[in-house]
């Protein structure tokens, strides 16, 4: 059974995540689980999810950006109030952040969503983002 379209296209910060994610060599978006992801050969970015409060509780953010970040990262992302562990993806190092929040900082999500791109592209399209400048 196909799961549900869980956003709309004019979902705060979607847009904007589009245009990041898109602008990187090689991404497509495909709708998983009822949202959208970023991909290359596998999901660096995806769009929406839920935090997981306790085992069968769950907070939902359909607006939120989960992504990978660097090891060297991990500590200040998990000290920032502004990121959470997201659920299904929180145990294999993803992290997320609500982009509807106030004052969200467009600098800061391509840099996040670069660093994700960064650990599942190929040597390829690495080579071909470095060459851009």
């Amino acid at each position: 059974m196909a799961h549900p379209i869980m956003f709309s296209d004019d979902d705060p910060g979607l847009a904007e995540l589009r245009r990041i994610c898109l602008a990187l060599p090689g991404v497509e978006e495909r709708i998983s689980h009822g949202r959208p992801t970023f991909r290359t050969s596998k999901i660096f970015a995806a769009f929406g999810g839920s935090e997981k409060i306790r085992p069968g509780e769950h907070r939902q953010v359909p607006c939120a950006l989960i992504f990978t970040p660097d090891d060297v990262d991990l500590p200040a992302i998990d000290a920032d109030e502004r990121f959470f562990v997201p659920a299904y993806y929180g145990p294999y190092g993803g992290r997320a952040i609500d982009l509807a929040a106030p004052d969200v900082d467009w600098d800061e999500i391509a840099e996040l969503v670069d660093a994700s791109y960064r650990r599942v592209a190929p040597k390829k399209l690495l080579k071909e983002l470095d060459e851009r400048g």
